[in-house]
């Protein structure tokens, strides 16, 4: 299996049989080591991982003599599987990759391996960022510390967690002045995926600037919608005519949503009877 074209092919097109080449090499004692690191990232699409795959990952992270980027990206590729696992609660436990029992297994190892003083930094960096798509009462306080940090690298990976975890509306409005464009970026997701009204003039003001690089002004579009739907298409009408395609698709898409969203908002105000 050429792992390259497999990389440039929509996971749902995969032939069958990918998931035990994967599998394959990662237990593979002598893969190279772009190999190992382009099956480690492969592995986690939701289209091949499960328990197998999964406990292959973790070992490969818990190795000591495999290079630091392979084990990050070992951890980093466990974190869609947490996030859904997460979210289904494991309400129906047939449309979940893994089982519940390495659902709490992968838990309980990313937890320890990042209490682990001995684990390289960008090791537990990637730890920390996979381990919050599950979160857990010791996120809140990894976090707090990561981005209390003097290393712009764990303050970038700390507003990262900010995404996922509750509690930090004051640290995402203070990090939307970063002049690290990284975790600028990082913050306007954050603000959008909490909903953070305080966020509304600097995101917005991102958007009519006409100046936005183009991954952040995507990330504002998609903001502008969560956090005041009722106000998002006024404001995004003027980029409908991007010559951009990919602008052009995220404001009708940011429009939809803000849509479903009004509507929500709208029924929860009704008055009740």
């Amino acid at each position: 299996m050429n792992l390259r074209t497999l990389k440039d092919t929509p996971p749902w097109d995969w032939p069958e049989g990918t998931g035990k080449a994967l599998l394959g090499i990662l237990r593979d004692d002598r893969p190279s080591a772009s190999d190992l690191l382009l099956a480690t990232e492969l592995a986690g699409d939701f289209t091949v991982i499960n328990d197998e795959l999964v406990d292959a990952l973790l070992s490969i992270l818990r190795s000591g003599d495999t290079p630091e980027t392979v084990r990050g990206a070992a951890a980093i590729s466990l974190g869609p599987a947490l996030e859904h696992a997460d979210t289904q609660d494991f309400e129906d436990a047939d449309d979940l990759p893994i089982t519940e029992r390495t659902f709490h297994r992968v838990q309980d190892s990313l937890r320890k391996l990042y209490m682990d003083a001995s684990v390289p930094k960008e090791v537990r960096r990637r730890i920390l960022e996979a381990s919050v798509r599950a979160p857990q009462n010791w996120h809140q306080d990894a976090v707090r510390a990561a981005y209390a940090s003097d290393d712009e690298a764990w303050r970038l990976t700390a507003v990262f967690c900010m995404r996922f975890v509750r509690g930090f509306d004051e640290q995402i409005l203070e990090a939307l002045d970063s002049r690290n464009p990284d975790i600028h970026y990082e913050a306007v997701c954050a603000a959008g995926d909490w909903e953070v009204d305080a966020a509304w003039p600097h995101i917005t003001a991102l958007v009519t600037s006409g100046k936005t690089d183009k991954p952040l002004l995507l990330a504002a579009i998609g903001a502008v919608a969560s956090i005041r739907p009722h106000e998002a298409a006024g404001i995004l009408h003027g980029l409908t005519d991007s010559d951009d395609e990919d602008i052009v698709d995220a404001v009708f898409e940011a429009t939809a949503m803000a849509g479903g969203l009004s509507d929500e908002n709208d029924e929860e105000d009704e008055p009740r009877h």
